[in-house]
């Protein structure tokens, strides 16, 4: 498997920060697993660094670890057997290191375990920024992955460190559309049923790289409660959130279908307004998302939100492990295979293939439609369309992605067709195209009217 994949932009955000003139303060942070310690590393390649981890363990030991780091790295051997117990000294000994010629990067890697041994950390920090690192040739670089501990330790304005950053990054999911480059010589179905499970967590899609059918990678890396996926959405709500029972009953009731917030709070048994709460955290750690129909006017105010869970993995557990862990425990893994292999195509893949084939249609249209937004549109008595995206100058794509196993036909365009009509927007004089995916191909009747046609697009995927 290819270790380094995607993450151009993020790249580009890091050499601009390196190549700006006088010192630079960034940001990293997003959920574990997603790449931002390879990240670092990778961009640290060739590039002299000092690269520090921190722990979990007291603030004091975290400052031996780091004076013993910046001893190895600037080769002072009298700072190695120094006896600091404190900050300002290591750093302003870093400070004087500095080369006008060559720029210095300064890594600390999980930040939030500093700020939870010490609060005053982020103190501490800012006052030695501003009085030494900042006037010198250095680029600092500070990761985490507890999305709430960086918010509230470096990213909100109650934050000491708040306005020192330069750059900041939070680093998401990689897309579907850079998925296979993961993989050689595996199926587009195959692809789309791993990324239906594992999503785009590097972590996890090294763990699916085996050459086995679906089934038996679920059963040897999530199904095997000696696999650190079995137990992984636990380990995350854990270290992010209290109450995990409450969290993971609201994650339950979503994945079984339960989207509206009445349906969500009277499973729940709590008050709409006490739910809200829960919710947002959810969505503000990217486990979340609440969609309404693109046309809305108004998205926050909208009574026709429907929340889902947006990370496939955690999805996938809640949907297939989380009910059954009783029984995986005692051993009946079969079964719960088999309850899987059920409605994994059926009643989850399909749901993901419709989030791949959104994405493709935006990649594809964004420039020359002018996409100022794409979703989903439904209407209680009109029914629903998977994609519709909205453009510059009263453009609308229309489109149809649901997974099924038979190509594509007529009938599948002419109800498509008939449902765009009961779209409200620009509908006297908007420019309307269509669009069709289906990863079983197309007959040929509809392969050839849409060979006539400037407006309607077939796409396997």
């Amino acid at each position: 498997m290819k270790r380094f994949i995607d993450r151009v932009n993020e790249f580009q955000t890091l050499t601009n920060e390196y190549n700006r003139k006088g010192s630079s303060f960034v940001v990293i942070y997003g959920r574990r697993r997603l790449g931002k310690t390879t990240l670092i590393n990778e961009f640290c390649k060739d590039k002299r660094c000092i690269n520090f981890l921190a722990t979990e363990e007291e603030e004091s030991n975290n400052i031996r670890s780091f004076k013993d780091v910046v001893a190895e790295e600037l080769g002072n051997k009298l700072l190695k057997e120094a006896n600091i117990n404190n900050w300002n000294t290591i750093f302003e000994l870093i400070a004087d290191s500095t080369k006008e010629e060559e720029k210095l990067i300064i890594v600390i890697d999980e930040f939030q375990y500093l700020g939870k041994s010490n609060p005053a950390f982020p103190s501490i920090l800012q006052k030695i920024w501003d009085d030494t690192l900042s006037k010198k040739n250095i680029m600092f670089i500070i990761c985490g992955s507890l999305i709430r501990m960086m918010q509230s330790q470096v990213l909100d304005y109650s934050s000491p460190l708040y306005g020192r950053r330069t750059a900041q990054i939070k680093m998401r999911q990689i897309p579907f559309a850079y998925y296979k480059d993961f993989y050689d010589g595996i199926s587009q179905e195959d692809l789309i049923l791993r990324y239906s499970v594992t999503g785009g967590v590097p972590k996890y899609i090294e763990l699916f790289e085996g050459e086995g059918s679906i089934e038996e990678l679920i059963r040897q890396n999530i199904l095997n409660t000696g696999s650190f996926l079995y137990e992984e959405p636990e380990f995350l709500l854990r270290n992010e959130i209290n109450e995990v029972g409450r969290y993971f009953t609201i994650l339950k009731t979503i994945a079984l279908g339960k989207r509206k917030l009445g349906d969500i709070s009277a499973a729940v048994e709590l008050p709409q307004t006490q739910i809200s709460s829960y919710l947002k955290t959810l969505i503000d750690l990217d486990i979340l998302t609440r969609d309404v129909p693109v046309t809305e006017d108004n998205p926050e105010k909208s009574k026709s939100g429907l929340y889902r869970i947006c990370d496939n993995y955690i999805y996938f557990w809640f949907r297939f492990i989380y009910p059954y862990r009783a029984n995986i425990e005692r051993g009946d893994t079969e079964w719960v295979l088999e309850k899987i292999n059920l409605s994994l195509k059926s009643n989850h893949a399909s749901f993901v293939y419709e989030d791949v084939c959104r994405e493709d249609a935006y990649q594809r249209f964004k420039e020359e439609m002018g996409i100022t937004r794409i979703g989903k549109w439904w209407h209680k008595k009109e029914g629903e369309i998977e994609i519709v995206a909205l453009g510059e100058n009263k453009e609308v794509l229309f489109g149809e992605c649901k997974y099924s196993v038979n190509p594509k036909g007529m009938g599948d365009l002419d109800k498509l067709l008939r449902q765009s009509e009961k779209v409200v927007w620009n509908n006297a004089d908007r420019r309307s195209r269509y669009i069709i995916y289906s990863h079983s191909g197309f007959d040929e009747a509809l392969t050839e009217y849409a060979e006539h046609r400037d407006d309607i697009f077939l796409i396997q995927l």
